[in-house]
């Protein structure tokens, strides 16, 4: 198994701090950047190999990998999307569809959480499942949040921001567990999403795979701080998560 990032967002709401700069070099902690506390955790549950799907502002990661890789103690595949500016992260994820049999362990780039997360995913794991995705079921939800719905027997049935509150199971963090043997079936299911329409999430993928059959568990990740970095707010919310991170 290896780790994946995806770190080819803009992060506008963040200028001027990522005028010249990917979203996840943002510091969070003294000179470790959200980069840094999402390889960290890799690391910490055994992965010694992490692709970092690339995008705007690319040249800087490319040029930072050596030192990433000295103090992770990872090796680093930088996976350039040539549409990051264009299309949304569906296709994002879809670019680094190569590496999905090798058995991923993905986050988003944008997201500090502690490593609790990568090893619930790890523990949750069953011989059947294609997917498996860390869910809050404890914060208070409101409009904004990728909220799931999930059946009886905890597979995901929907995932949308466009869902009633009250009706979700709770918010997915943006850190997911992918099976080798669902590669060929979530990549497909990626490539349908943003060939419908570009502008959609990955998440659409895992929705498109859920209603063709697949079998994406949730994983209820308890109370556990955690934030996604989208405007200045997020970043000093992600400031006090990763010091103790």
């Amino acid at each position: 198994m290896i780790g994946m990032v995806l770190a080819a967002g803009w992060g506008s709401r963040l200028a001027p701090l990522t005028d010249r700069l990917p979203k996840t070099l943002l510091e969070v902690d003294g000179d470790r950047t959200i980069l840094d506390v999402a390889l960290g955790n890799l690391k910490s549950v055994g992965l010694e190999e992490v692709v970092v799907v690339t995008g705007f502002a690319s040249e800087v990661l490319d040029e930072r990998r050596p030192a990433l890789e000295r103090d992770h103690g990872l090796r680093i595949e930088m996976l350039f999307n040539p549409k990051a500016l264009e299309w949304n992260n569906a296709y994002s994820m879809w670019c680094a569809r190569e590496h999905f049999s090798r058995g991923v362990l993905m986050a988003n780039g944008d997201t500090v959480h502690p490593a609790s997360v990568e090893r619930t995913l790890l523990e949750a794991r069953g011989a059947d499942d294609d997917l498996i995705v860390a869910v809050d079921d404890v914060k208070p939800l409101a409009e904004e949040e990728m909220k799931v719905q999930v059946s009886e027997v905890g597979l995901l049935t929907r995932i949308t921001k466009l869902m009633d509150p009250a009706l979700a199971e709770g918010e997915y963090i943006g850190v997911t567990l992918v099976e080798p043997h669902a590669a060929d079936a979530l990549a497909d299911a990626l490539k349908a999403t943003f060939e419908r329409d570009p502008q959609l999430y990955y998440e659409d993928g895992f929705q498109e795979l859920a209603q063709r059959g697949g079998r994406v568990r949730i994983a209820p990740i308890g109370d556990v701080a955690w934030c996604e970095v989208d405007d200045h707010d997020d970043l000093a919310r992600a400031r006090e998560i990763a010091c103790r991170c």
